[in-house]
């Protein structure tokens, strides 16, 4: 069974204008063009896109990237108003069929709801799949995204290993490849085979094992929960859980 590899970079409330977004936006697709060809060029939905194409062309320079930012503000059902607490969201794909996705959610600073974020899900074509599930093709893109808009945490892992090895609903997710914000603490010395990279003065860049790690594989979930409890020990995991949604 193919697992549901993703990679994640979460930050809390975080005011910023679609401009400011935008600014992070452009290096983060031009620092991500550098880890793989697939992702040289990247797509939107809407109305009158060439048919041989996946979607309208996207551009990744500021003012065009603002622009589909502004575009994206979420509204109340009611009377259409934006939200303007909530920030900006956007999806774009690379591709027809079997597409890599990013979904981008940023400038919100609402005390309601979950994290900002910036989610990266790999294509399941066969051949391009196993080219981006590389430890330094995924280091490539954790440091764009730790790069580009400075989260609390990032991590690469698949949906099935994060669900055997998080315990609370909301804290720092470890996974295959972790990146940490300098925010968050020191980490902690870990063990062989974990290699600790810093990112800039951001923050760590830990890489848990040169080879993929599976949720099939017992060792690797034992040495990823491991990992885990040496980081909560140290303060690193655990995270403030946002206010329900008002009805």
């Amino acid at each position: 069974m193919q697992e549901s590899y993703y990679v994640g970079a979460y930050w809390g409330p975080r005011k910023e204008t679609a401009l400011e977004c935008a600014r992070r936006a452009e290096l983060f697709f031009h620092m991500l063009a550098r880890s793989d060809p697939s992702f040289a060029q990247w797509y939107r939905a809407g109305r009158g896109f060439p048919r041989e194409l996946p979607g309208h062309p996207v551009h990744p320079e500021v003012k065009e990237l603002e622009k589909l930012l502004l575009r994206s503000k979420l509204r109340t059902d009611v009377d259409k108003e934006v939200i303007e607490d909530m920030g900006f969201r956007q999806m774009v794909w690379n591709a027809k069929k079997e597409a890599t996705e990013i979904n981008l959610y940023c400038g919100k600073h609402s005390p309601w709801g979950g994290p900002n974020s910036c989610l990266l899900k790999p294509t399941r074509e066969g051949a391009i799949r196993e080219r981006l599930l590389r430890t330094p093709v995924l280091a490539e893109v954790l440091t764009s995204m730790a790069t580009a808009w400075d989260p609390d945490f990032a991590m690469a892992s698949s949906d099935e290993m994060v669900s055997l090895v998080q315990k609370r609903k909301w804290e720092v997710r470890v996974g295959w490849l972790t990146y940490l914000s300098r925010r968050l603490g020191t980490v902690p010395p870990l063990p062989a085979p974990v290699r600790i990279e810093p990112v800039g003065e951001l923050g760590w860049l830990l890489v848990l094992s040169p080879e993929p790690m599976t949720a099939s594989n017992p060792e690797h979930v034992a040495f990823t929960a491991r990992v885990r409890e040496l980081l909560d020990r140290a303060g690193l995991i655990a995270r403030p859980e946002p206010k329900p949604t008002e009805e």
